[in-house]
């Protein structure tokens, strides 16, 4: 089978790891690297492939199958524009825009031009994030009433030593929360209103480091999830699902999903019910663990990358259903500022 021939803009941490990734795939391999850094050039030579001040440059040398961009949040809507009027599909790292107007300029054109956008919420491609999904869509929970989540990770100070980090957008609810806010929107499906409290009180900078959220989702179902990047503990998804890149698997549970018939945890992927008995608050619960794939997250984003660049699978989350994560989180930091429920329709109006 000949390889697809993936370019990769932007050679940052994320950037570096696609690469890494690309290598070991046997569907795929790199044609070249757009990054303006001498680390970016240092690495092209490392892999034997084309180094490229700047995207265009890139796509135009090379003419890829596919490209992945892993640039600053504000470069995203050029870029995403540069690769359709190629006709090149892309894989959009997360966030997918920085504004609202620009994803749904990127998603409309990507539309307009039959290209599509995939979007880096690499999480939709985890086989926990899956089985929830299905285990709620198949009714073995009953009508689903509430979720609850945390994510709980102690960044160190030398985190923050990059200037965006420390900048309004650099704080933990689009760095982070985003993550887990699509998670539960792919889930439970859409999330209709929201209230926050945000603090920046642990190390006083400029962007939040704790966040405490409520949510309303179009089905009904209530949610709360609190997020904090200042406090040691194992309860988040990357510890505790085993699939993140970066973080030791420490195995627990970050998400909660209760319904009339039971409830379920993720990603340890216990089910607990009263049984095909039934029963009430004060009779036993059974527990069920159901299985899981033991495919990887990233890989398993890179797959279906590959599937969309031949037309064989439509993206799991395109622009616009990325846009709609995007919105949650303005939405939040609204409700925080303001001190407010802010329905998400607010924001979307017009767009």
């Amino acid at each position: 089978m000949q390889k697809l021939r993936i370019a990769i803009a932007g050679a940052g941490v994320i950037g570096r790891e696609h690469c890494t990734l690309i290598t070991g795939h046997p569907g795929a391999e790199i044609a070249g690297i757009a990054d303006p850094a001498p680390a970016a050039r240092a690495l092209a030579e490392s892999l034997g492939v084309p180094h490229f001040g700047d995207l265009d440059t890139m796509l135009d040398a090379v003419n890829p199958d596919g490209a992945i961009v892993a640039l600053p949040t504000g470069l995203h809507k050029a870029a995403a524009l540069a690769c359709i009027e190629r006709g090149i599909p892309s894989l959009m790292e997360k966030p997918v825009a920085a504004t609202l107007a620009d994803a749904f300029e990127m998603a409309r054109a990507s539309e307009a031009a039959g290209v599509p956008i995939l979007v880096g919420h690499h999480r939709r491609h985890s086989s926990d994030i899956r089985e929830a999904r299905r285990v709620v869509q198949s009714g073995k929970l009953g009508r689903i009433v509430t979720v609850s989540g945390m994510s709980w990770v102690d960044k160190p100070d030398s985190y923050f030593d990059i200037a965006w980090r420390r900048e309004p957008g650099g704080g933990t609810l689009l760095i982070n929360l985003i993550h887990d806010v699509d998670c539960m929107r792919f889930i439970l499906g859409e999330i209709r209103r929201v209230g926050a409290f945000v603090s920046n009180d642990v190390r006083g900078l400029d962007v939040e480091d704790t966040a405490s959220v409520s949510f309303e989702f179009d089905s009904g179902v209530l949610g709360s999830f609190t997020i904090s990047d200042a406090v040691a503990s194992p309860y988040s998804w990357e510890r505790t699902s085993g699939q993140a890149l970066y973080f030791p698997h420490q195995p627990g549970n970050y998400l909660f999903i209760g319904g009339r018939a039971g409830s379920f945890e993720v990603p340890g992927m216990a089910l607990w019910s009263h049984g095909p008995e039934g029963g009430d608050w004060q009779d036993r619960l059974e527990r069920e663990v159901l299985p899981l794939d033991g495919t990887q997250t990233y890989e398993n984003q890179l797959t279906h990358f590959l599937k969309v660049i031949t037309g064989d699978e439509l993206p799991v989350i395109d622009a616009a259903d990325a846009a709609r994560s995007l919105a949650v989180i303005l939405a939040v930091k609204i409700a925080a500022g303001e001190k407010r429920v802010v329905d998400i329709a607010e924001l979307l109006e017009g767009l």
